[in-house]
């Protein structure tokens, strides 16, 4: 729980990405926000807020968001990107075991990267996620315990973007393209970024529409 009217306010705020990217652009009517999101507001502080300090919060973080749009914006020129795209993803979702993760290793030695192949396993504190290219489901399946398995997805598309630049010493950009893609109305499947590398796993049926997203997104901001 936020223990300020601002952290209530930014934390409202962060939650729709329609807001925040009003608020970044200078658009939108602080007085109208107050009094919309008051009632939420006073939920998350436990007592009455009036519309005066939630218009200031709101203000106040605006600015924040407004800065790290011209930061960002005075970052252009220094980042080029490509964007690339595998169709037939096979994505699966286990619970941790070291069992599950030693026979995931199996695939690094079938899987041929350099022959267009996609792989990508993660292993978390409690979940290990699999993304690999559909034509390798078979093998796939006859190593995992089926026990293990919370999901699973076919048919995806991975959208991978390829930056030359100081992609990690640009505050942000992860964030701006993934909420790009929400304002979209575009589902993550699965984010998986290297050190200069950030794929999105998406629906084949969303995937059209967020190439042309993060490439707009890309093509304008950076």
């Amino acid at each position: 729980m936020s223990v300020s009217v601002a952290g209530c306010v930014k934390d409202i705020i962060n939650r729709s990405p329609f807001i925040s990217e009003m608020m970044s652009l200078d658009l939108i009517s602080f007085s109208n926000l107050a009094r919309f999101i008051q009632p939420e507001v006073e939920a998350m502080y436990g007592r009455s807020v009036n519309e005066a300090s939630i218009i200031m919060a709101a203000r106040r973080y605006a600015h924040d968001l407004i800065l790290d749009e011209e930061q960002k914006k005075e970052a252009g020129g220094r980042i080029g990107f490509e964007i690339s795209m595998k169709t037939n993803i096979y994505d699966v979702n286990l619970r941790r075991s070291d069992e599950s993760a030693a026979r995931l290793m199996s695939l690094y030695g079938l899987v041929k990267p350099s022959q267009g192949d996609f792989l990508n396993v993660s292993i978390g504190s409690h979940e290990i996620s699999l993304s690999v290219s559909d034509k390798y489901r078979k093998e796939v399946d006859e190593i995992i315990d089926e026990s293990d398995v919370i999901h699973r997805f076919t048919d995806l598309v991975a959208l991978t973007i390829l930056f030359k630049g100081d992609f990690l010493q640009t505050p942000g950009i992860l964030y701006l393209a993934a909420r790009k893609l929400a304002w979209e109305g575009v589902n993550i499947i699965e984010v998986i970024s290297t050190m200069n590398v950030l794929t999105f796993v998406v629906r084949k049926d969303e995937s059209s529409r967020a190439y042309e997203a993060l490439n707009a997104f890309l093509s304008d901001e950076l």
